[in-house]
């Protein structure tokens, strides 16, 4: 999916918003995804992965590190990503089918928490954005 020049502004314009909350904004995605779709949870067996636990926390921070830097690399995101990519598809083997569901909660979290400023025009920007970085991370997995 192509981003157009309204998408990428829409996008860097919300992520201004997130800046300095990504680790709250990933740890409640997280946290809702893990509990609304527990088979998601397969792959972290051994971690605490409830509200408000470090692991949860240290993860969002990671996921939201991750988008920031596709945001800031918005018109390359597949080299911002080739290597997570590469680690995702080969080393994690994460179903790429959890991508989507993890968007969701992001644009569900993003929803709550930024309201003011998630029109409809950026909320279909954002989610554009999830999209074609999911088809990103799923890319290496062909």
């Amino acid at each position: 999916m192509k981003l157009s020049a309204d998408d990428k502004h829409n996008v860097k314009a919300i992520w201004e918003h997130v800046k300095g909350h990504e680790e709250a904004i990933g740890a409640e995605a997280l946290c809702r995804m893990f509990t609304s779709l527990p088979t998601t949870r397969t792959y972290f067996p051994t971690k605490d992965i409830k509200e408000g636990s470090s692991f949860l926390h240290s993860h969002g921070k990671k996921v939201m590190g991750a988008l920031s830097n596709a945001v800031a690399h918005i018109d390359d995101i597949d080299g911002a990503l080739s290597k997570l990519s590469d680690k995702h598809a080969e080393e994690l083997m994460v179903d790429p089918a959890n991508f989507p569901k993890l968007a969701h909660n992001i644009l569900v979290v993003l929803g709550i928490h930024l309201k003011p400023h998630l029109t409809y025009s950026v909320h279909s920007s954002v989610d554009k954005f999830l999209a074609t970085v999911g088809y990103v991370l799923a890319s290496k997995y062909r």
